[in-house]
């Protein structure tokens, strides 16, 4: 489905107040009113549109729904049918001036052309096939490296048709940030007695020194010496798995030299496999230096190092 910008489609911006959205509709039906347009089927498509818009934007819930799940989620909720109910055109262009001498099939007030064969301005109003679902809701749940690393289980507390409640929740292993837990019929109930919407519980890793996380892949900055990265050395590494691994460091590294360990990262979510652990080398250059240290590094100088 195509995207409908219905705040473009009237000239407003987002935050236009109600008041706003009913003159730019005003302005755009006297224009494209097809009692001013005589037969001009473009300007009856646009008049469709403005006036579909005008539908969805000047109603609370309907903008909110619109707002909150862009244009596509809220096609997938709302059927034209449902834009149009309890939206009386024909009242709202008498208010404009627009009289109602002349009725025909599908709207009055001498409009010739209807919305599609479920217009509610149809002489047979048919009730949608589907029920509109209720809003889906969204919590952002904090997780730490080790139990993204090995999976966990938490008690969310969140609202829930207007009361609090408390669901323990298994966390697989490899929920990074980003990743969802779809938990079905948890979400708001529906405003026009159709099913409620989901609850999806969204990860937010928090890393935590020395780890640095990306994806599934981590990072850790690590220190040597001067006389470390020109002679090489080793380090002792710590993993999630609170063991230590050694690390050659070889003899001329340069700064900032990332080294990988294959498969040390985070687990991936429901497929096999695991990111990398990235070492990150920092050469320490000292800012002040001994008496002796300057005197072998000048000696050091004269060899053309």
């Amino acid at each position: 489905m195509s995207e409908t910008n219905y705040y473009k489609i009237l000239g407003i911006g987002k935050n236009a107040s109600v008041a706003e959205i009913k003159k730019a509709y005003r302005k755009m039906a006297m224009k494209y009113h097809p009692d001013q347009t005589k037969g001009d089927k473009s300007a009856e498509e646009k008049f469709k549109s403005i006036s579909e818009a005008y539908a969805v934007l000047s109603d609370k819930e309907k903008r909110r729904q619109y707002d909150t799940f862009g244009s596509t989620g809220f096609h997938q909720r709302y059927s034209q049918e449902d834009i149009f109910r309890g939206f009386d055109l024909g009242d709202i262009l008498k208010e404009f001036g627009f009289g109602g001498r002349r009725r025909s099939k599908g709207m009055g007030n001498g409009i010739r052309f209807s919305f599609g064969p479920e217009s509610p301005f149809g002489p047979h109003q048919r009730r949608p096939q589907t029920p509109v679902k209720g809003a889906d809701l969204v919590y952002e749940l904090p997780l730490t490296l080790q139990e993204v690393a090995t999976g966990t289980r938490k008690i969310v507390n969140f609202q829930h048709g207007g009361r609090s409640e408390n669901l323990t929740v298994k966390i697989p292993k490899g929920m990074i940030t980003g990743k969802k837990l779809r938990l079905a019929g948890k979400g708001d109930s529906s405003s026009y007695g159709g099913p409620p919407g989901d609850l999806f519980i969204q990860s937010k890793v928090v890393a935590r020194p020395p780890f640095s996380a990306n994806g599934y892949d981590l990072t850790m900055k690590r220190e040597i010496k001067l006389s470390e990265a020109i002679l090489g050395t080793t380090l002792s590494i710590p993993t999630l798995e609170k063991k230590e691994i050694n690390l050659t460091i070889p003899p001329g590294t340069k700064h900032k030299t990332k080294m990988r360990l294959p498969g040390m990262g985070l687990p991936h979510m429901k497929a096999k496999g695991t990111g990398d652990l990235y070492i990150l080398i920092h050469i320490n250059i000292p800012e002040q230096l001994t008496a002796q240290q300057k005197k072998i590094i000048k000696q050091l100088a004269k060899t053309g190092l």
